[in-house]
């Protein structure tokens, strides 16, 4: 859960906490010197101002995120249905569109998008059948997607339809919005496990 928590980008203590809060604190410090002397995250330090103490994952650690992914693969056919509650992290949940990304949808199609979801922004960038994913901003994106994860996840999910949304304010997207629309549907759920 540790590593699942920085694939998308660094974290600071605190920011660990709040996604994992069935850890305690005492639990989670002594998980991240394990991790650590085991090579697969370090400390490092955020330049100024912020000058904050962060754990991040290095390439060992990073090595992990396909195992990560084949395990939520694995996993979504038996996830119970959503549920108004959130029970997982928000990183969590955006590790939900690596998972259920389909690059047989993507075709020539190349995007890179900003989303803002509360504080948190992140960067998407689909391009070459891929599908990058991190904390940060784009350069020059061809929109910014405004929302919070719960109606993001809807709408890749296909639990929801952008124009309801729109309508409805859960979302707002500035730039181009048939590239916002084609982004949300590369996502691909897998079929229940049979009972």
């Amino acid at each position: 859960m540790i590593v699942r928590e920085l694939v998308l980008g660094p974290k600071r203590f605190t920011d660990l906490r709040t996604g994992l809060p069935l850890i305690s604190p005492d639990v989670l410090a002594q998980r991240l010197k394990d991790l650590e002397v085991s090579g697969v995250l370090v400390k490092a330090k955020l330049p100024p101002p912020a000058a904050s103490q962060v754990y991040e994952l290095t390439p060992k650690g990073l090595a992990l995120e396909p195992v990560l992914i084949a395990l939520g693969r694995w996993g979504g056919s038996e996830a119970p249905p959503p549920t108004d509650e959130m029970d997982m992290s928000l990183d969590a949940h955006l590790l939900s569109l690596r998972t259920l990304f389909d690059p047989a949808l993507v075709g020539d199609f190349a995007t890179e998008l900003d989303i803002h979801l509360g504080d948190e922004r992140f960067r998407a960038r689909v391009a070459g059948g891929e599908l990058e994913l991190e904390r940060g901003e784009a350069s020059d994106p061809d929109a910014l997607v405004t929302t919070d994860h719960a109606p993001l996840l809807d709408l890749a999910h296909r639990r929801a339809e952008l124009g309801a949304a729109l309508a409805a304010g859960t979302i707002e997207i500035t730039g181009d919005r048939p590239a916002v629309a084609r982004f949300l549907g590369l996502f691909t759920l897998p079929e229940p496990a049979p009972v």
